[in-house]
């Protein structure tokens, strides 16, 4: 398996790279992409190199979009690359640590899943393939979308060196993600996974995993593209009692936010009880919530510490949580052509009145129901003070502030520039945006 790893955190092909690196230790692409075993680890790998320390996306994601919609205070000027984002606008530049790794490794992870779905496609046992190919996919679709989330324009299929990558739309690429996921339920469908393909990938990857986080995918990203139909056509097939979705830590590989910022108090810290939101849409101090995403320290400073999924070493971080379902449904609900607001009312009253007790995750409210203006206008802005409240710290809270028409002021960028090691390789990559 550590041979398998390595190629994956080697490098052997990256967008727009000139040079190409290989490693006589690691085990040859033939062996990797062509065996059973061999796709399984590397698909395992893909977990690993998404979730796993501070290049990771999941690391990455959550800093960047905390940072920029003010989720978080900054504890060290000297994390310069944390200390851009936190001032905002033109200082985030093109070399920026984080805005860089967001693309490197996004981009590999899909790089690397399209290698393990284009090697299942080619195995003789089908119940076999069709676990690969959606677990492939699964990492594969999250990347995409995680690009979407912060570029203006992503690459529309990983580049070479004599083809360099061309760029599509944002909206094109949370299509794209759809796209890939429900390519894995055709697979999964045809084919159910073997009992040979879940003896070699993570216990928590199940048949329930596949189906629950396939649906839950597609409508997040349908939902971030403007299909609300099938936004909400997919979220109704998730079971919202399924708690099975997340990406699980040990001893070993550890939860990167708590080792990089809860841990050790010296990157930066959740905001404070408004979790960082306008007046306005403040959270309710009876808010149940409050307390499961901030700690208290009455000693050393600041008072408000990260909790929530990021408070041990070993913690799982869920890969997304059920009342965001309810919420994408709620948003569907206000957006679609013909709106149904009693509907949407009636989502954002699960989420508000739930109890942590009735939630898989032990995330809730514990509220009364929703009292106010009862139009599309206010039921937006209630969704966005929900989503931002029960996804804290998820890492959508910079596109959930874009998408909803949240002020320009309450974010301190709207999307990335590109880093310079794209542009300098690419002379496909788009002009930066001005903000």
């Amino acid at each position: 398996m550590k041979k398998i790893l390595l190629i994956i955190l080697s490098g052997v092909s990256l967008v727009a790279c000139k040079q190409d690196f290989t490693n006589p230790g690691a085990i040859g692409d033939t062996d990797a992409f062509s065996t059973p075993r061999g796709l399984a680890g590397v698909a395992v790998g893909l977990q690993n190199v998404y979730s796993n320390g501070r290049l990771s996306p999941v690391y990455n994601g959550i800093t960047a979009a905390g940072a920029l919609t003010n989720e978080f205070r900054l504890m060290n000027a000297g994390n310069t690359d944390e200390l851009q984002l936190f001032t905002g606008g033109a200082v985030v530049d093109n070399l920026n640590g984080i805005v860089g790794n967001m693309w490197t490794w996004n981009n590999k992870i899909i790089y690397d899943a399209d290698n393990v779905i284009t090697g299942a496609n080619k195995l003789g046992d089908k119940t076999y393939a069709s676990g690969l190919l959606a677990y492939a996919s699964i990492f594969k679709a999250m990347s995409i979308g995680n690009l979407a989330m912060f570029f203006e324009q992503i690459p529309a299929a990983p580049g070479t060196q004599t083809a360099p990558a061309a760029f599509q739309s944002r909206a094109d690429g949370f299509r794209r993600a759809v796209t890939t996921l429900r390519a894995a339920q055709t697979a999964l469908g045809a084919n159910p996974p073997s009992a040979a393909f879940f003896a070699n990938v993570p216990t928590s990857v199940t048949p329930a995993f596949f189906n629950n986080t396939i649906n839950a995918l597609i409508a997040r990203y349908s939902l971030f593209a403007g299909d609300y139909a099938g936004a909400l056509t997919a979220a109704n097939l998730v079971d919202l009692n399924y708690g099975g979705a997340i990406l699980g830590y040990d001893a070993i590989v550890t939860n990167p936010i708590f080792t990089t910022a809860t841990a050790t108090n010296n990157v930066y810290q959740i905001l404070d009880s408004t979790l960082g939101l306008p007046t306005a849409l403040a959270p309710d101090l009876n808010d149940q919530r409050i307390a499961f995403y901030t700690a208290i320290n009455p000693t050393i400073q600041p008072r408000y510490r990260i909790k929530g999924f990021f408070n041990a070493a070993t913690q799982a971080i869920p890969v997304y949580l059920p009342d965001e379902i309810r919420l994408i449904k709620a948003e569907c609900y206000v957006k679609q052509a013909a709106p149904n607001l009693t509907a949407a009312v009636a989502e954002i009253d699960a989420v508000r009145t739930q109890l942590p007790s009735a939630d898989p995750f032990g995330v809730g409210g514990g509220l009364t129901a929703y009292s106010g203006t009862v139009s599309s206008a206010a039921l937006t802005d209630e969704i966005y003070r929900q989503r931002c409240i029960e996804l804290c710290m998820s890492g959508m809270r910079l596109e959930d502030n874009r998408r909803l028409g949240r002020p320009v002021s309450e974010r301190r960028r709207t999307f990335f520039p590109y880093p310079s090691r794209e542009r300098d390789n690419n002379p496909n990559t788009p002009a930066d945006p001005a903000n």
